[in-house]
């Protein structure tokens, strides 16, 4: 079991037709031709030298390439990962332009066993999607999240 930790924001914008939240699609080979439980908060890892609210702006600004909406984040707490990894994750209220973003990349070696290492977007692209969709479009342990940001938008949180 990992003890990575990961911390993102959840940037949402209210509509007249309700809450949307700012999500982003995996990049890479692995993600291509998938939609469902596909895309991410955009977040990233972060070291125990970094405080988890600071990586959570910083890598906001890494995967899209815009600063973080300003305003106080909420703290939407924890969530773990099958694979052992702890997410952090913050909300903020912000309306950001999608057609601005320039995503950050990563490199892995493609095909696997080929020995050529190639670039890949770590998001290919982000949209704003209703609350309800989104639930369907993020990989599973984020949608917990969702949850949180709905309570506190009742006021319950």
């Amino acid at each position: 079991m990992s003890g990575k930790r990961s911390a993102g924001l959840l940037v949402y914008r209210v509509t007249d037709t309700g809450t949307e939240v700012l999500i982003g699609h995996m990049g890479g080979p692995f993600w291509a031709g998938r939609e469902a439980a596909a895309w991410s908060i955009p977040k990233g890892e972060y070291t125990q030298e970094e405080r988890p609210e600071d990586a959570a702006r910083r890598e906001f600004r890494e995967e899209l390439g815009l600063p973080a909406p300003g305003g106080h984040p909420v703290p939407l707490g924890e969530s773990r990962t099958r694979g052992g990894k702890t997410v952090t994750v913050w909300a903020v209220e912000g309306d950001l332009d999608t057609a601005d973003a320039v995503f950050g990349t990563f490199t892995m070696e493609w095909p696997r066993g080929s020995g050529t290492q190639r670039e890949f977007p770590e998001l290919d692209r982000v949209a704003w999607v209703e609350a309800g969709e989104a639930a369907q479009r993020l990989v599973a342990g984020q949608r917990v999240f969702l949850e949180r940001l709905d309570q506190h938008l009742a006021g319950a949180g």
